[in-house]
């Protein structure tokens, strides 16, 4: 389907070459081509969730490598406007993939695919986009490391060149797509009028810097155990995702057997190379490197407005870098009050949808680092 004006006119040209063979006037004919193209146009707006791929050709990274032949996987949801101004993106959670995404789109959901078009896009080393695990040029540990800001620049490219999107609404995430806004809003902040960060980080913790070299040492160290990978894997999941009281809560002693193996279940998808490879790319977060390490002049350079959400129980991606953050900007947090860890946001998931959606209809302002910080709502 043509997605380009270049496109367009291919299709014409190719079309005409049909002409001779049927019984119509170049003139009704021609009429036909336009009326096919426009028809075209008008569904290639529209969406239909399906997984699409864009090839990116080699791609340069921030490491100085080049990750040959990227492909970008995505999915779009909605209607893109006449004028282009409604589109959203939402980037993939660390392991997950659009079609997970597509259960947060919708009416009553996270973003409404009937007010926006809303694109669904697979980070890199997701196993969908260019990974360790599909890599025909650069399988397993020859695939490069890459960063947060390599995941973003091939986003951007997506939009730009084969979406032809210039300028979005919103890019919204949740954890490891929290980073990615983040990064959004300093590597190109005049390309969205609003972020919203969900369970995400401008730069780890100490804990979570300890969390992540425990996980990924713990990974090197199962190579060499027959699913050893697997348990390295349900291990830090499972102790750190949800709360003790969540669990208890959720849970009967007598369950845990068939959750856990649910938990292995979702897991058996996830390779060990790609799990390692984004893991590493968290480990090296900081939106802050190239402003000399400041807050304050990463938050000066940020022009689009932002909704910073974290859970209050989040013991795997703690809210105080975002938090400080907010407050340098003066924006607003909001923190999701629930037992459930990391998964607050699912678990306020109803409240989470209505003030995101309020914060997306209402008028952009710019951040302005003089006024007062504004207090910490709370669901």
């Amino acid at each position: 389907m043509p997605s380009s004006l270049n496109e367009y006119l291919c299709c014409v040209d190719r079309l005409l070459t049909l002409k001779e063979a049927l019984p119509v006037s170049f003139s009704r004919f021609r009429l036909c081509c336009v009326w096919w193209l426009l028809a075209c146009g008008a569904l290639a707006a529209r969406a239909d969730g399906d997984l699409r791929i864009a090839r990116l050709g080699d791609f340069p990274l921030e490491n100085v490598q080049v990750l040959q032949d990227c492909r970008i996987g995505y999915r779009t949801f909605g209607t893109l406007n006449a004028d282009r101004s409604n589109a959203v993106l939402f980037p993939t959670w660390f392991g997950g993939t659009s079609q997970e995404l597509a259960e947060s789109i919708g009416p009553g959901r996270l973003v409404d695919s009937r007010r926006y078009f809303v694109i669904a896009v697979d980070a890199l080393g997701n196993g969908v986009s260019s990974s360790p695990s599909n890599s025909p040029a650069q399988p397993g540990t020859a695939f490069p490391a890459y960063s947060i800001r390599d995941m973003v620049a091939t986003q951007h490219k997506l939009l730009t060149q084969t979406l032809q999107i210039p300028h979005l609404k919103a890019v919204i995430g949740v954890s490891m797509g929290g980073f990615q806004v983040f990064e959004w809003l300093v590597a190109y902040p005049q390309f969205c009028d609003k972020g919203i960060a969900i369970s995400g980080t401008p730069r780890p913790t100490a804990f979570e810097q300890m969390l992540w070299q425990s996980e990924h040492r713990l990974i090197e160290a199962s190579r060499s155990v027959p699913g050893g990978d697997r348990l390295a894997k349900q291990a830090m999941l499972n102790l750190l995702i949800n709360t003790p009281a969540y669990i208890n809560r959720q849970t009967q002693p007598e369950q845990i057997v068939p959750y856990l193996a649910r938990w292995e279940q979702w897991m058996q998808a996830w390779d060990l190379n790609d799990w390692d490879r984004q893991l590493q790319a968290m480990m090296g977060q900081d939106i802050y490197r190239t402003f000399g390490g400041s807050v304050t002049k990463a938050a000066q350079a940020i022009r689009a407005e932002v909704l910073i959400v974290a859970s209050s129980t989040d013991g795997m991606v703690q809210c105080g870098p975002s938090f400080d953050l907010a407050r340098v900007l003066k924006a607003r947090p909001l923190l999701l009050k629930s037992d459930a860890g990391h998964d607050g946001w699912i678990d306020q998931g109803k409240a989470l949808a209505v003030a995101v959606a309020r914060f997306l209809a209402r008028s952009p302002k710019s951040q302005s680092i003089g006024r007062t910080p504004a207090p910490t709502k709370r669901l």
